[in-house]
């Protein structure tokens, strides 16, 4: 609902058959659910095309199921076949997806309508669920506002100021299309996911942080938490949209955060007002039950300082580079750019 991606349709898909899309990864940043912000952060679309495409072709290896197909130059109609990332020289902006069919979800008088939403879907279909998985529970993270330690494994009774390991990582589903995103009980999510099971998209969830948080640990990363979303394909389970970057999960580099977090921490103190505007719009949209609550919301963001969003770009860019294991980017050292994240 608040992508930052653009995205292109090359085959449309039919109710039996995948279609042929691309991502195009904007430099456009959201926080808080709104969307597109005001400005831009440099060189951040590139950055999570390219530690996107890695982490799929990790995935590949290790047999999981996706709608990847590789990477594109800017000007698919001169350089129209995907490639594998080491096959390109330069960070790529665009990535060629397989294309399944997005039924739309109706709102009634009732709320979502996700039978109508199943009905419309034929032998394959984008799930409507994010499917999340912890590691850790660091700040900021909403577990905190919803589950006591004891209710995680955790042998303590209230959350430290800092961020906490799970003895064992814990899997949440939460909807995908809705306006306000809302987490899910196991029965409502096996409802709303309809023929693709629960335990299997669990299971998937569960073998992509494995692989995102070994690749995480090799590099020097702590891999906190993260999402998927899935496809389902006569019966089969495949990963889609992107799958471990910046902006899906949440990594941290030295005890410093690094991912999207850092921009949603920093708005909390640099523009209050919005913030607490957002949270007010939200809760009264849910009490009158409509679904747009940005309609309710009275402020509008403040645009970055401008050394902020440079910060921000080096550390898309510093971190793509220390993740991949290759120079993609003209960027500080990622230890000189996770000391600037620090200094924010």
């Amino acid at each position: 609902m608040t992508s930052v991606k653009e995205f292109r349709v090359d085959r449309e898909p039919t109710a039996d058959d995948l279609g042929r899309g691309r991502f195009v990864f904007t430099d456009d940043y959201s926080v808080f659910d709104w969307g597109p912000m005001p400005d831009q952060i440099p060189a951040k679309g590139r950055s999570l095309c390219t530690m996107g495409a890695d982490n799929f072709e990790r995935l590949a290896e290790a047999g999981i199921p996706t709608h990847y197909r590789g990477v594109v130059g800017d000007d698919p109609a001169e350089d129209p076949d995907p490639r594998a990332l080491d096959a390109v020289e330069e960070a790529p902006r665009q990535m060629a997806i397989d294309l399944t069919v997005v039924p739309d979800l109706p709102h009634g008088a009732d709320g979502y309508e996700y039978d109508q939403f199943h009905e419309a879907a034929g032998s394959h279909y984008l799930v409507p669920l994010e499917i999340v998985f912890r590691n850790e529970v660091p700040i900021g993270s909403s577990l905190r506002s919803r589950k006591e330690p004891e209710d995680v494994g955790l042998d303590r009774h209230r959350w430290p100021d800092e961020a906490v390991s799970l003895p064992e990582p814990v899997v949440e589903f939460s909807t995908k299309f809705e306006e306000q995103d809302r987490y899910l009980g196991e029965s409502e999510a096996a409802e709303i996911a309809g023929r693709a099971d629960l335990d299997a998209l669990r299971e998937t969830a569960l073998a992509v942080n494995e692989v995102v948080t070994e690749r995480a640990a090799e590099t020097g990363f702590v891999h906190e938490d993260g999402k998927i979303e899935c496809l389902w394909v006569d019966g089969e389970i495949r990963v889609a949209d992107v799958a471990g970057t910046f902006d899906e999960n949440r990594f941290a580099y030295d005890g410093q955060e690094l991912s999207k977090e850092v921009l949603r921490q920093f708005y909390k103190a640099y523009d209050p007002d919005w913030v607490a505007a957002v949270a007010d719009a939200k809760a009264l949209a849910a009490e009158e039950g409509v679904a747009d609550w940005k309609s309710f919301c009275e402020e509008s963001p403040d645009p970055l300082p401008d050394d902020v969003r440079e910060t921000a770009g080096e550390m898309y860019a510093a971190g793509t580079n220390a993740y991949t294991g290759q120079n993609w980017f003209d960027a500080p050292d990622i230890d000189d750019a996770v000391d600037a994240v620090r200094n924010l």
